[in-house]
Formats: C-alpha cells, structure tokens, sequence
C-alpha cells in the first residue's frame, strides 16, 4: 500500500510501518497505514510501550482501526471529544476517521491492533468493522477475559513472524477470532436488526444531504415507526436521534480536524447557511460551533457550557 505524503516534512513510525502525516492542520495529525514491501499485512500490533514511545500527546486521525486491550494500569483516551477511562480489562475501539487522543498512558500495559478496513475475513466481524460508530470503549468481562487474552496473544505470535506466503493470511484470521471474543457492546443487536444495517448504510451514504428520517423510512419502504422502533432495539436511540449524532460527530470532526468554519460546515453537510446550522449544532451540543471550535482546539477537553436539548 503505497500513500504519498500530501504535506513536506517526516511522519510517525509505528512499529516499523511508515505513518505519515498530511494535511494542513498541524494541530490534528493524519495517519495514513502505509506497510513496507510486497505483500505486507494488513495487521499489526504494538505493545503501549512503543505506543510511549512515539506519543507525542497530540491529537490524530487515522486511515485505519485502532483496537487496544489493557492488561494493567490506569490512564485515559479521548476518542472522537469524548473522555474514556483506561484501566485492568478495558478495550477500545478507535475506528478510520475518528479524532482521537491517547491523553495518559504512561501507566497503561496491555496491546495495540492495528488494522485496515478490509483486514477481518469472517462475515460478522466484517459487518461489524463497517458500522460507522462501534462502541469506543467497554470492559470485557472476567469470564472471557482468558478467551481474549489467548486471541490476542496468538495474533501477535503470528504477526510477529517473517513474511511468508501464508504469514499475511494468518494475522486477518486472527484479528477476526480476537474481534469475536473482545465481543463489543450491541455487536450481537446490530448484526441482528437487518433494517437497521440497511438505515445505517442509507444514512452513511446520504447523511449530508437528508436529515429527515423520514426520508430513510421512505426510501427503506418502511414507516417511520416501524424504522425507529428498529434502530431503538439496535441502538437505544430513534432514527431522528441517530441521524443527529451522526451529524453532530461529522461538524465536529469538521470543526475540529479540519478547521472549517460555520459557513463551510454548513454548505459541506447540507444546511441552507451558516445561521441554520448553528442553530443545528446549538440545539444538539448546547454550544455555538465557534465556541466549540475554540474549546476543542485550544488546551483541554472541550465541554458543553450548556447541557443540550435531548433528541427524541
């Protein structure tokens, strides 16, 4: 996998795979997975150790999945704004495009997997890497923490191995074994709500230009109760509050990573003008988008100087 870099100037080495960094926004890194060499995997890990090592405390987007596994130690990571607590048996899952932060490891033990989109080979852990929003953190249960521990410590056995025809496979196969018993909150509901999967892709792909979930309803061939009562049982949430979330979570990674203004989200996810939009986001966050903006760029996690309106 070959990625020029978009900007001059030296990326991150992760564990021997070339990240570089791209962009025009010095203050959120883009980390592109770019392996060495013919035929390289499509699977990596690293411990948090090395993960240490090339931490510089700053804020990053990447083009691939990031699933950690805590063995011992407390600290804490942020992933898309949001503050997850990192301790004994917590999991985390950073998925392609999420503005993420690793705040304190510096007493945290345990693995890092990275993986490309296409890497998982079964069909359920496929269909569960495509969700656009995986839970970002959990704590696996004690009884399946010997399963996970197995899982993880055969992928990186395998990984670790000299190329090979068969050592590129392997991992992937491995990788999806360790998906499975890391077993992610809501997995099971989601894979087993087809209307749901059918909504989520339909909002994935037309977020920016429908809001309305009725639009989804009708273009789905469902009614709008039938919809929601689906995505409820899925997410706990109704289809408008899903199509909010997932609005909300696109300004503010436009807002943030990309720097762009009110006006700019706006005519980027679909509002009439900078005025509705704001509107939008104030109504959903409680905070204007320039407010916003200052907090989540400026030193600190950003919070709400207002607790916003809930959607139903």
């Amino acid at each position: 996998m070959s990625i020029e870099p978009l900007a001059p100037g030296p990326g991150i080495g992760v564990s021997g795979r070339a990240m570089v960094k791209t962009g025009h926004v010095s203050a959120i890194r883009q980390m592109t997975y770019q392996p060495p060499g013919r035929g390289a995997a499509s699977v990596e890990t690293m411990t948090f150790g090395r993960l240490r090592e090339l931490n510089d405390g700053g804020t990053q987007r990447a083009d691939f999945h990031v699933l950690a596994v805590v063995d011992a130690g407390r600290g804490s990571v942020t992933v898309d704004f949001r503050l997850h607590p990192l301790q004994d048996r917590s999991a985390v899952w950073i998925p392609p495009g999420a503005v993420h932060r690793w705040d304190d490891v510096a007493e945290v033990e345990g693995h890092l997997v990275l993986f490309v989109p296409t890497a998982p080979v079964t069909h359920a852990t496929r269909e569960l890497v495509a969700s656009p929003d995986p839970a970002a953190h959990w704590i696996v249960p004690a009884a399946d923490w010997p399963f996970v521990d197995a899982a993880r410590g055969h992928l990186r056995l395998e990984a670790s191995a000299p190329p090979s025809d068969s050592s590129t496979e392997l991992p992937a196969i491995l990788l999806s074994a360790l998906i499975a018993r890391l077993h992610p909150p809501h997995a099971e509901a989601r894979l087993a709500h087809p209307v749901f999967r059918l909504f989520r892709s339909s909002v994935e792909a037309n977020f920016r230009q429908h809001h309305d979930a009725g639009y989804y309803a009708r273009t789905l061939g469902y009614t709008p109760r039938t919809l929601s009562r689906a995505v409820r049982q899925a997410t706990g949430r109704t289809a408008k509050a899903y199509v909010v979330e997932r609005l909300v979570l696109e300004a503010k990674r436009l807002l943030a990573h990309e720097r762009l203004t009110a006006a700019r989200c706006a005519g980027v996810l679909g509002f009439p003008d900078a005025s509705n939009f704001s509107v939008f986001f104030h109504k959903a966050t409680g905070e204007r988008p320039g407010a916003w903006q200052a907090a989540a760029t400026g030193p600190g996690v950003p919070t709400a100087s207002t607790p916003p309106e809930p959607v139903t």
